[in-house]
């Protein structure tokens, strides 16, 4: 391992997923050094001017040494557990007392302590607990995935749930990915800033499931379902009660209209229009 002091000054989480991957590689697209904090090394991707090292959440000795000289920390949120909001205490503690600087941290749009979303409000609640910290803040907001609607359909080609009439502002992950990469390659200027991410169209589950059957060549149809059918079908899975209150509150947030409005802050930080849902489909796909 690498000693100290040849360790970037910026530690970022999540590069062995999704958008903690692609911000990783797009930081090193660009000439950035950084440390990969991960569970395990083995994972981490390998890429030019970067050093993995081990950390947890949870683990707040072990965070501290792995952010130790680190000034600025790009924090992914963990994976949803019933603890997540512990465990992103105890890593922001640990950053503060490691000396980090600056925190860029992905939270959820419009997040809030009663918002509909369940899990929006353990974002609202990392966010209140960076900003007593100390430390520098940027936070990104973002709406939910234009990636996750492809998902949403089942193997019979419905997308269920009670979302009704509401729309929903769905950003890409590789948007996401460019907005923070334009921040952490300057903090400075985006300190103290919360940043809203959506996707350029207010979307209905009826018009994304015409768009996904246009683009995929699937029938995808859409079928709201009534908040009672929506637990019935979902407690089916044996899932604990905390996940499937986010499950179901996914679209119960969406009816709610807490995903609705269209923000221009991707184009604001990256000169770039977001993209839509027909645009995402088109894409060659990873």
């Amino acid at each position: 391992m690498a000693s100290l002091p040849a360790l970037s000054d910026l530690a970022v989480t999540g590069s062995t997923g999704g958008l903690g991957g692609m911000v990783a590689r797009q930081l090193a697209e660009v000439g950035q050094a950084q440390r990969l904090l991960v569970r395990d090394t083995g994972r981490a991707p390998e890429l030019e001017g970067s050093v993995p090292l081990v950390f947890s959440y949870a683990d707040a000795v072990l965070s501290a040494k792995a952010l130790e000289g680190a000034k600025v920390l790009f924090m992914v949120s963990a994976a949803e557990a019933e603890d997540r909001l512990q465990q992103h205490y105890s890593f922001i503690d640990a950053a503060a007392a490691a000396g980090v600087e600056h925190v860029v941290y992905t939270s959820f749009y419009g997040a809030a302590p009663d918002s509909v979303f369940t899990l929006g409000r353990d974002h609202y609640a990392t966010e209140e607990r960076i900003k007593a910290s100390g430390m520098n803040y940027t936070f990104l907001r973002d709406n939910f995935y234009l990636d996750f609607l492809p998902l949403l359909a089942g193997e019979d080609g419905v997308i269920r749930g009670p979302a009704g009439n509401g729309v929903v502002s769905a950003v890409s992950r590789e948007d996401i990915a460019r907005c923070a990469v334009a921040v952490l390659r300057d903090p400075a200027l985006h300190e103290g800033t919360t940043y809203n991410l959506t996707g350029p169209a207010e979307l209905t589950l009826w018009h994304a499931a015409e768009v996904l059957t246009a683009e995929t060549g699937r029938s995808i149809t859409y079928h709201p379902e009534t908040v009672e059918e929506a637990y019935a079908s979902r407690e089916s899975y044996g899932a604990p009660p905390w996940q499937v209150d986010a499950w179901v509150s996914t679209y119960t947030a969406i009816a709610g209209g807490e995903l609705a409005g269209l923000s221009p802050d991707v184009y604001t930080l990256t000169g770039r229009d977001p993209l839509s849902l027909t645009e995402f489909l088109r894409q060659p796909q990873l």
